[in-house]
């Protein structure tokens, strides 16, 4: 492997000229840098971590971590692509990710307590857990941070419009003639469940129409096996909805499932709606209708507020609302 002081050999620079070049000093002639950096090039010259961190005062690692109660984390499609496209942003400026464990050897600590001991330049939380005092105080401490998923004070924060995502799906189901409209809404302890509620009864309330209590069915954490069991609930009522909102698309498709299972077709018999646009919406039969989160926009924001935090050396405090949009496929149909 390539040294600075190969680099030095080759191009008749000295050693300190090197070191400038590597680190982006300004005050190296700009032949210097032309020579130097085709130098690096050609010789695959990657810098030590160590050495760089020395150099820059930085660790280069930025801490993950998931805050929620379903247990899916990561695993969550949703999740996936927001960290996706967060880590190909702060990638671009050099930064490494390290997902937290809240555990140093065999001893239980603060997920705070993991970073300080690790080093890591900031983090990015993603949250859907309203009350969390492990969240408390890492929000309270002076590590750069970002959250994702969850509107709180304390942080800079970045979550999609999650109330008007809600009233667009009703809206929606509304224009094509429905009236009897029920939801699958995620956990009350769920930013994102609550939100989401809160614009499907907006909604309704706009248009004048009941909601009567068992419309509104419990999804639980927003899992498959949840929206199943919600809609095998809803399809037992005597008077049985013709749309669903489901606050989730993996909720959604549990939905589908169970309305099939009972010999009913989506949307001949009852119409369906998500909110997400996970992958896999596109690509099931029919085709999901949902609400789009833009997780490559949500991503994209959320490192660059963290980026920015850790060049100024001090915690940011914004609240940036992502736009969310309606996909239209086939799991809705006019009535009259």
């Amino acid at each position: 492997m390539a040294t600075i002081y190969d680099i030095a050999k080759k191009t008749g620079y000295s050693i300190s000229t090197v070191s400038k070049v590597l680190n982006n000093y300004s005050d190296v002639g700009e032949k210097a840098k032309r020579i130097i950096n085709e130098a690096v090039e050609e010789l695959g010259y990657y810098p030590s971590s160590s050495a760089r961190t020395l150099s820059t005062k930085k660790s280069w690692t930025i801490g993950v971590v998931f805050v929620e109660d379903s247990g899916i984390g990561i695993e969550h499609p949703f999740f996936n692509a927001v960290i996706e496209s967060f880590k190909k942003a702060a990638e671009k400026e050099g930064y490494d990710l390290l997902f937290a464990s809240n555990k140093i050897g065999t001893e239980q600590r603060s997920y705070l307590d993991h970073f300080l001991y690790r080093g890591v330049d900031g983090v990015v939380v993603v949250c859907s857990t309203m009350d969390s005092p492990d969240l408390d105080i890492l929000m309270e401490s002076d590590l750069p941070s970002v959250v994702i998923d969850l509107d709180t004070r304390g942080a800079s924060v970045v979550f999609s419009d999650n109330i008007h995502g809600s009233e667009l799906a009703v809206d929606h189901l509304y224009k094509l003639g429905h009236r009897k409209i029920a939801h699958i809404a995620g956990h009350k302890s769920l930013y994102v469940g609550v939100h989401r509620l809160k614009g499907y009864i907006q909604a309704m309330n706009k248009h004048n129409l009941d909601i009567p209590d068992e419309y509104i069915a419990d999804g639980g954490y927003f899992t498959f096996e949840s929206g199943k069991k919600a809609m095998e609930d809803l399809l037992k009522l005597e008077e049985r909805p013709t749309a669903v909102y489901a606050a989730g698309d993996l909720m959604a498709l549990g939905a589908i499932t169970a309305i099939q299972e009972q010999g009913l077709s989506v949307p001949n018999d009852i119409s369906v709606i998500g909110f997400d646009d996970i992958q896999i919406a596109r690509y099931m039969t029919p085709g999901l209708t949902t609400i789009k989160q833009d997780t490559f926009l949500i991503g994209k924001t959320a490192a660059g507020l963290l980026l920015e935090q850790i060049n100024d050396k001090k915690k940011h405090y914004m609240s940036i609302k992502i736009p969310v949009t309606l996909i239209e496929r086939n799991s809705c149909r006019p009535i009259s």
